[in-house]
């Protein structure tokens, strides 16, 4: 079983695969994320960092996070 982590990141890409959420969209908060998928602060921060990795998010300081 993938880790928890892994799981949304996995969620939050087939999003943007099938077009749910397209470039430009913000994505959940990091709470919202959160509660969403039942998984942890660390579990959401550490998709966040997988996703950003990918260049398929970007942060935006003061705003939030993007679908690149």
């Amino acid at each position: 079983m993938p880790a928890k982590y892994e799981r949304v990141a996995e969620a939050i890409r087939t999003q943007i695969r099938t077009g749910e959420l397209k470039p430009g969209d913000k994505l959940p908060s990091l709470s919202q994320l959160e509660a969403q998928h039942g998984v942890s602060y660390g579990s959401v921060r550490g998709a966040m960092l997988v996703l950003k990795a990918e260049g398929l998010i970007e942060g935006r300081p003061g705003d939030g996070v993007y679908v690149k």
